[in-house]
């Protein structure tokens, strides 16, 4: 497939108007979202920038290229645009970019077209062409362009094989490149890497992480021979294969931008020796982050493989409970779902789950175990969520001491060390700790927590409520709203999952951002544009239905007065919640569970009270269209 299969005339914009990063993604998907390439630009947008949050796709050169695989996505599409004023996309070089390479890729891209986009990719390093680039007037000569490069580069990829072949006894690297998504990093620094090697005359073999998965798998024997090993990846790769190899690991915009410095470094083994455990570990981090952002990233880790049980199994107790006031407690169908979603079923893998890929988080695959059975001791012994979280760092902490205490065997006992001695050794200490020390002490915690939850006077009641609501929209699905959120979950499920005063707290702070952006751009109009005005119908959706993300694109265009309004409207909803004790014994669901709340239309009129003050307060304070500075 040609790459201009997929770079549409229709689609081009020669001319970007655009004058900011933010007003140049949303010309970029008003292109898309005409060409009837995606089916819902909110969305699309919101993937854009969570992809832009981890590191900008302004990749240097006066190039950016945002991209997102979702389901948003119709059709395979990368949109061109100039411009010719050049824009801060927060570039790697810190120089504005004049050319844009939009991808739009559907959740289920054939691998013909990820092939097309790391060919896309690939070009984009070559100077060049790049010039040749800035100098087209119409989609025509663009379209030329590219197919006259693409044929360029089928003659280019046979001489690499030859360039290859020649050098088949002389020095050997090697490399693994890989991103967030997989779409255009990844295949970038891959052939950075490999012009670099052809010109230094090293031999070099890459293997790319990409959304297809491995590509060009690196083989024992070349591992091997290897003389370093260079990791260029912002997402976990496999380690363990490396051991004993001089490694040296970078971000994936290092393979791009320093080929030559990283060749050489490989070449020379100035690099850390990776030692291995034995088991199937991934990717250190490349650079040392602070204690905080580790202890976040750990947890995480945990609360998002739990929070698939916690929807999964709270919907069917949300069901339950509603049949329930229907047919009778006794009811086979009410019995079977509270057996599916309860205590015997998904919310009995909640605090396992969450301790056991804390753990993993941790001290990879050989924690695993430890930490899920920890979190069992936790949920048998009444520690509850506190619990839960302490065996998932216990555990994880324990293999990582047992691996320097091993760290001196005889090589020829390191097979013993993932498949005996880490699983039995962090087992019996994990175990150990918990059941004399953790699980009395956290067991007298929760319960005690538990207990003063449940004896709160009303005007502490409303200040938590005013707080958990706030928290819900201080960062739209970032730590504050994931710690209000997983706290109000460790209550419910620590009352025998009835007590859901903390639940309808956060859930009513967590339906408001997105519903008072719905009403914000459908009473004040004048003061959004016809994108955004389009984008809000489709949060009345998504806030009824407790999604806080759909409000994110809003935010990041204009954090302080969207972030502001909802705090405080979302604060309100929350703090009205419990000032009329409501209880929501439901997970997630929105509006869909309103009616198992014990006074359901206080419940909605709480939230939609939240939702006016933050729409009144973000209609009056943003700036009409026509003087906005």
């Amino acid at each position: 497939m040609k790459i201009t299969d997929l770079m549409i005339r229709e689609t081009m914009i020669m001319d970007l108007k655009a004058t900011s990063k933010e007003a140049a993604i949303d010309e970029l998907i008003a292109s898309l979202t005409a060409s009837g390439r995606i089916n819902d630009p909110v969305l699309f947008k919101e993937m854009i920038l969570k992809r832009e949050a981890e590191s900008s796709t302004g990749i240097g050169g006066g190039i950016a290229m945002p991209h997102a695989k979702t389901k948003a996505v119709n059709e395979p599409t990368v949109v061109f645009a100039k411009s010719n004023q050049g824009i801060d996309f927060a570039a790697l070089d810190g120089e504005p970019a004049h050319l844009f390479f939009m991808i739009a890729a559907p959740e289920g891209a054939g691998n013909t077209h990820l092939r097309t986009l790391a060919a896309l990719s690939k070009l984009l390093i070559d100077a060049e062409f790049i010039g040749q680039l800035m100098e087209t007037r119409t989609p025509d000569e663009v379209t030329a362009l590219f197919d006259s490069k693409q044929a360029e580069a089928s003659q280019a990829k046979k001489a690499e094989k030859e360039h290859a072949d020649m050098n088949e006894g002389k020095d050997l690297i090697v490399a693994v490149t890989a991103c967030p998504t997989g779409i255009a990093h990844t295949f970038m620094a891959e052939d950075a890497l490999i012009k670099k090697a052809q010109e230094l005359g090293v031999n070099i073999r890459v293997e790319t992480n990409g959304s297809e998965g491995a590509g060009n798998v690196l083989t024992e024997d070349e591992i091997r021979r290897a003389k370093g090993v260079i990791i260029a990846a912002d997402k976990r790769v496999k380690m363990a294969r490396f051991d004993g190899k001089p490694v040296l690991q970078r971000p994936v915009s290092d393979g791009i931008r320093k080929p030559e410095e990283l060749i050489r470094k490989a070449l020379a083994g100035d690099a850390p020796i990776y030692h291995s455990s034995g088991g199937a570990e991934a990717q250190e981090d490349g650079e040392k982050s602070g204690i905080g952002s580790k202890i976040y990233k750990d947890l995480m880790n945990g609360i998002s493989h739990m929070l698939p049980f916690v929807v999964g199994g709270g919907i069917l107790l949300a069901v339950s409970f509603l049949l329930e006031q229907l047919a009778g407690a006794d009811h086979p169908l009410v019995q079977l779902l509270q057996t599916i979603g309860g205590g015997e079923g998904a919310f009995h893998f909640l605090i396992p789950v969450l301790a056991g890929f804390i753990a993993i988080s941790i001290g990879d695959r050989p924690a695993l175990m430890p930490g899920m059975v920890g979190g069992l001791i936790a949920l048998n012994s009444s520690s509850g969520f506190l619990g839960g979280l302490a065996a998932g760092f216990l555990a994880g902490y324990v293999v990582i001491l047992l691996r320097k205490w091993f760290a001196g065997l005889p090589r020829a006992l390191d097979g013993l060390k993932p498949i005996l001695l880490y699983p039995v050794l962090g087992l019996l200490i994990t175990g150990t700790i918990m059941f004399y020390l953790f699980s009395p002490l956290f067991s007298w915690l929760n319960l005690g927590m538990v207990d003063i939850l449940n004896n709160l006077g009303t005007a502490n009641a409303v200040i938590l409520g005013l707080v958990l609501g706030g928290m819900m929209s201080i960062d739209m699905g970032g730590p504050f709203n994931k710690a209000a959120y997983t706290f109000a979950i460790g209550v419910f499920a620590s009352s025998g999952n009835t007590n859901g005063a903390m639940m309808a707290a956060v859930m009513a702070g967590g339906m408001v951002p997105p519903l008072a952006i719905a009403l914000a751009t459908t009473f004040f109009k004048q003061k959004f544009t016809e994108q955004e005005r389009k984008s809000g119908i489709t949060n009345y959706v998504m806030g009824l239905s407790f999604i806080t993300e759909g409000a994110i694109p809003f935010a990041a265009a204009d954090p302080l007065r969207v972030l502001t309004s909802c705090i405080l409207g979302s604060a309100v909803a929350g703090g009205l919640t419990q000032l009329w004790s409501i209880n929501v014994p439901a997970p997630h669901g929105g509006i869909f569970v309103a009616a198992l709340a014990n006074h359901a239309m206080l419940f909605l009129l709480a939230v939609a009270i939240g939702a006016v003050i933050s729409a009144m307060l973000l209609g009056v304070w943003k700036k009409p269209l026509e003087s906005k500075s």
